[in-house]
């Protein structure tokens, strides 16, 4: 599933084209996605996008009046095509920039296009996100306080959600390797110290899938069709039996939160 850096991919490729644009139409082909596409959603023409914005996963449009909500689900994908393009079977709604068109490919239709005349962060979906991996906020401190008392792994606190946003199955895999932290450790167990080497693995590893255009897994390209090619760079994930980079152990699978977990025993404590 896209993750925070193929959202944050998408966010940067399909920005510069909407910026300051007019929406002349919008099509909802097919209204049955995760949640139900609003009618608002079709009456959309003549607004400005202000901002192309990104919180966790869902990235949200500001049109003045309110914002437009979207998130790729599992398989989704943002792209910009020229009007006039046939729509696929999996193509079920597209925004009109005159040109322009942004168009929605979801073939499992777990993604979301939603209206919000509030705040965008006062939304259910994302008034309860934790904090932002790639900002000031999440630092050490942070950290090792959101830590405090948890038995969960480490693994599992970075995936949730409601504390730490987006950082998701692959990368949270590689940083654990990068800052040489085993995925099965207890969370409350980590010093200061570590936890602010895992800050700084975590934002790495966010930094260069985005540089490379994320993990192309699946159905998951970028806003011009293209697919990001930073699996190629996996360390661990995706890399059991194999010999660990660093040490030449063999990589080691598990199964945490129902989620597959790649780590190297040797290197990883």
């Amino acid at each position: 599933m896209p993750e925070l850096p193929e959202v944050e991919v998408t966010r940067r490729g399909i920005a510069p084209h909407l910026l300051g644009r007019q929406i002349t139409s919008v099509a909802v082909r097919e209204p049955r996605l995760r949640w139900p596409v609003p009618a608002a959603v079709s009456r959309l023409a003549g607004r400005e996008v202000r901002a192309v914005n990104r919180r966790g996963k869902y990235l949200l449009l500001d049109c003045g009046d309110g914002h437009l909500i979207l998130h790729l689900g599992m398989s989704g994908s943002l792209r910009l095509v020229e009007a006039g393009t046939p729509a696929g079977r999996h193509d079920h709604v597209d925004i009109a920039f005159g040109n322009r068109v942004l168009r929605l490919r979801d073939p499992r239709r777990f993604g979301a296009v939603l209206w919000t005349c509030a705040p965008p962060g006062e939304h259910p979906l994302i008034r309860h996100l934790g904090v932002e991996p790639l900002t000031r906020e999440f630092n050490a401190r942070r950290l090792h306080a959101l830590s405090r008392g948890r038995r969960t792994s480490i693994k599992q606190l970075l995936m949730d959600g409601r504390l730490v946003v987006g950082v998701g199955n692959i990368y949270a895999s590689e940083s654990l390797f990068l800052s040489g932290i085993s995925p099965r450790r207890r969370a409350g167990t980590l010093s200061a110290a570590r936890c602010g080497l895992l800050v700084r693995s975590v934002k790495h590893v966010l930094r260069a899938a985005i540089m490379a255009g994320g993990s192309t897994l699946r159905d998951f390209v970028g806003s011009d069709g293209a697919s990001g090619y930073f699996q190629v760079r996996h360390l661990v994930y995706g890399r059991a039996g194999e010999p660990c980079r660093s040490c030449g152990a063999p990589i080691r699978h598990l199964v945490q939160g129902q989620r597959a977990t790649f780590y190297c025993a040797k290197c990883q404590r």
